[in-house]
């Protein structure tokens, strides 16, 4: 028993092999049938009569966006192209072939419609790898071929980052026209069954259309419509964020006090840093003069503020620095930056006292203590111990001068000429203070009204500013709070004919259905 079962299997497999011949010798033998050279020519349409038109069937699939080059504007995508067509001369009888229904044979041997992409930016019109079709005994024909297309894609730079794109791929025959060959679209959008996410792009949407066009019977094409929406994470760590940090550094400029020194290095540096950004920002989006990226009109108009901060920087240190010596002030400058502006500007300037009363608090010196014997490096000194009487009503002014005339004339003996000296002295010095306090309290008040100057160009600065940021970023940001910053987008496509408008965007399909020779979409 057990030396039968080796004669079995071999028996079995022997079986298996001559079946697996049979269906070899079909196959082989069905396509010696179909594509004997007496019986087919590759190179001629599968058409009854002239006048058949022979109806290609199209459908897209996304297997991945592969890169969209903005300055070069080319969109990159791995595609597979699906073609449907009927050959008869490739339908035969499943039954006088062993029962085979599908067969697969090479592309190049058989009749192709030859469909390439018309709006390739690289040279490569036609698919880049030629695979087997599928005949079915009935004749019909299904062609799958894998290709990487390089298409032209015009970029629209007005939202970057913050953008939206319409990418098209556009097919056509490159031989036939529509007086032999119909382009029919299978499905009204591109498949995404076996598509890669992208990590800079989102999909919206994949429409397609059959184009053809009154004027010209002749033409038609099949165009797929690649809806794309920018993930602007990217740019907003990496470009957003830091211009806005830079330039907020721009608002300490009217903090940095006057006598440091530091304000205008502070202002260039922040111009330098704002430059280099834009340097950026011009080696990514295309060198075009259409339009100007969201960011760039953003970057340049920080630019014109932080020019703007420079040019109020050199205004306050002028104001600062100016002395009695240099400048008088007009009445209506104190009236107007002492006065009136501060209480505007939420400044209050501190009561002025003069600066030899001692501090609040402390007693006033008596007569006594200021006649008594002071310590080495003491400011006063007792000059005659004789008290002095009390002045009359006519020689009541104020000033050192009165009393050194009183001491003057109080002076006795051998004292009086060394007594008047020194009186003449302390007069002199005492005018002399007089005259610093006086030429002082302008400088402080002229460097008050750079203050005052200083605070009213940041919050001129911050309203600018202000404005600048209400100014509506790109409707991709919040695509259903304003319907209007839609149409802001389309505004420059006409509105579409008998293509369906998804709820989530009705104006943005519109992007993808504008045609330069104006033509009927079917």
């Amino acid at each position: 028993m057990r030396s039968a079962q080796p004669l079995v299997l071999l028996s079995l497999v022997a079986f298996c092999r001559r079946g697996d011949c049979r269906v070899a010798n079909a196959e082989e033998k069905l396509v010696d049938d179909l594509l004997n050279r007496t019986r087919y020519n590759n190179l001629i349409r599968p058409a009854t009569s002239s006048a058949q038109l022979i109806s290609i069937q199209l459908q897209l699939s996304l297997a991945q966006l592969i890169s969209v080059n903005e300055r070069e504007q080319i969109m990159t995508t791995n595609v597979w192209l699906k073609q449907e067509w009927t050959d008869y001369r490739l339908a035969w009888n499943s039954s006088r072939y062993e029962g085979v229904n599908i067969l697969r044979i090479p592309a190049k041997r058989i009749w192709l419609p030859d469909i390439v992409l018309y709006n390739n930016a690289d040279g490569t019109y036609e698919v880049s790898l030629y695979t087997n079709v599928v005949v079915r005994s009935n004749g019909s024909i299904l062609w799958l071929p894998p290709a990487i297309y390089k298409s032209a894609c015009k970029i629209e730079v007005k939202h970057f980052p913050f953008d939206q794109q319409n990418c098209t791929l556009k097919f056509r025959s490159w031989t036939y026209d529509h007086t032999e060959i119909d382009m029919v679209l299978k499905s009204p959008t591109a498949s995404m069954d076996d598509f890669t996410p992208s990590g800079e792009w989102d999909i919206v949407a994949l429409p397609g259309r059959r184009t053809v066009n009154p004027q010209d019977p002749s033409y038609v094409d099949v165009t797929y419509d690649f809806i794309l929406r920018r993930k602007p994470l990217f740019y907003t760590i990496n470009l957003i964020i830091p211009c806005l940090l830079i330039t907020s550094l721009a608002i300490l400029v009217f903090y940095l006090p006057s006598d440091c020194g530091e304000k205008m290095t502070l202002c260039i540096s922040v111009l330098l840093a704002l430059t280099v950004f834009l340097l950026l920002i011009s080696k990514i989006v295309p060198p075009t003069s259409l339009d100007v990226p969201l960011i760039g009109k953003y970057l340049m108009f920080t630019m014109v503020l932080v020019t703007f901060s420079i040019v109020t920087s050199v205004c306050v240190l002028n104001v600062h620095h100016r002395s009695p010596s240099t400048h008088t002030m007009a009445p209506w400058v104190r009236r107007c930056f002492l006065h009136k502006l501060p209480t505007f500007l939420f400044m209050k300037r501190p009561d002025s006292s003069p600066s030899r009363a001692p501090p609040p608090g402390q007693p006033q010196p008596s007569r006594t203590e200021a006649a008594a014997p002071q310590p080495y490096g003491s400011p006063v000194y007792p000059v005659n111990p004789t008290p002095v009487a009390p002045k009359s009503p006519a020689g009541s002014g104020s000033g050192v001068g009165s009393t050194a005339c009183d001491l003057r004339l109080r002076a006795s003996g051998r004292f009086r000429w060394d007594v008047q000296e020194a009186l003449e002295g302390v007069s002199f010095i005492a005018r002399h203070m007089q005259s610093d306090d006086r030429d002082q309290s302008v400088v402080e008040d002229w460097k008050y009204v750079a203050m005052v100057v200083d605070r009213l160009f940041l919050w001129v600065f911050v309203v600018l500013k202000a404005c600048a940021f209400a100014v509506p970023a790109a409707p991709t940001v919040c695509p259903g709070a304003a319907p209007w910053l839609w149409s802001i987008v389309c505004s420059h496509v006409p509105s579409p004919r008998g293509l369906p408008r998804p709820s989530w965007a009705p104006q943005v399909l519109s992007a993808a259905v504008s045609f330069h020779v104006a033509p009927t979409r079917v």
